[in-house]
């Protein structure tokens, strides 16, 4: 065959030899790719579709997520399941984004030293959760969590509970002004067993109201965390939830 044959990308050496047409064209491609992926984002309200039954942390669930923030629970311990068998089996229906759309900063983590906590509520009683808090190795003997029997000891003392759900209602969770004025109240009232919690329960759904650490006398920091720990994964129907994605998926055919 005479002649030499034409490479059809020659111009792509003399791209990559000369750095400076290389790094404007990098630059465009990013630019493009960019504009592509952010700009739809400005016309769109929400990119979280919203399930139902998702709502606000009360008050003592707030005080006792803020209390397993500040142990570093989420250090071994993650929040969210992946749609993997081996997951579901295991620690039931996957994550959903719209459970941790409330959540600032968000839980999910990737280090599982201990197991995934996405829907630990309601697995356990109270009297589990203050035993294994009190001393783990007591009912998981293979367990290599510290002992937090002090939070039993600690009286709950939260600054201003007022103040956090404000704050977090201007970062975009729901409160109402009446959550806002009974924030204090009703962060005493869950736990209080002979108070009456018929107000909180309406205004926060499947809100479980009751003494959690087994000392009706005391407000505690281990009331806090367990009333955190039993609401977590008990918002949402799964069932339903799934049965409303699949219907959402078959219309987006």
């Amino acid at each position: 065959m005479s002649g030499q044959t034409k490479q059809p990308f020659a111009w792509h050496g003399a791209l990559e030899r000369n750095i400076t047409l290389l790094g404007v064209f990098a630059f465009i491609a990013v630019l493009f790719g960019g504009i592509i992926e952010i700009a739809p984002l400005f016309w769109i309200d929400n990119t979280i579709e919203k399930v139902k039954g998702v709502r606000p942390y009360t008050p003592l669930e707030q005080a006792g997520r803020d209390i397993y923030i500040r142990e570093g629970c989420y250090l071994c311990h993650s929040q969210m399941i992946r749609p993997f068998r081996d997951e579901t089996e295991r620690y039931g229906h996957y994550s959903l984004a719209a459970e941790s759309m409330y959540d600032h900063p968000f839980q999910w983590g990737s280090e599982r030293t201990g197991p995934d906590l996405a829907r630990v509520g309601g697995k356990y009683s109270d009297a589990w959760h203050v035993q294994h808090l009190t001393a783990p190795r007591s009912v998981v003997p293979e367990s290599i969590m510290p002992n937090y029997a002090f939070l039993a000891k600690n009286e709950l003392k939260v600054p201003d509970i007022q103040a956090e759900i404000k704050t977090l209602s201007l970062t975009g969770v729901p409160y109402t002004k009446e959550d806002l004025a009974k924030a204090a109240a009703d962060l005493k009232a869950q736990a209080d067993p002979n108070a009456d919690s018929a107000d909180l329960i309406k205004r926060y759904p499947k809100a479980q109201a009751r003494d959690f650490d087994g000392d009706p006398k005391k407000l505690s920091e281990m009331d806090a965390l367990i009333a955190y720990l039993q609401v977590l994964g008990t918002m949402v129907d799964t069932e339903s939830a799934a049965a409303q994605e699949h219907l959402a998926k078959e219309k987006g055919r």
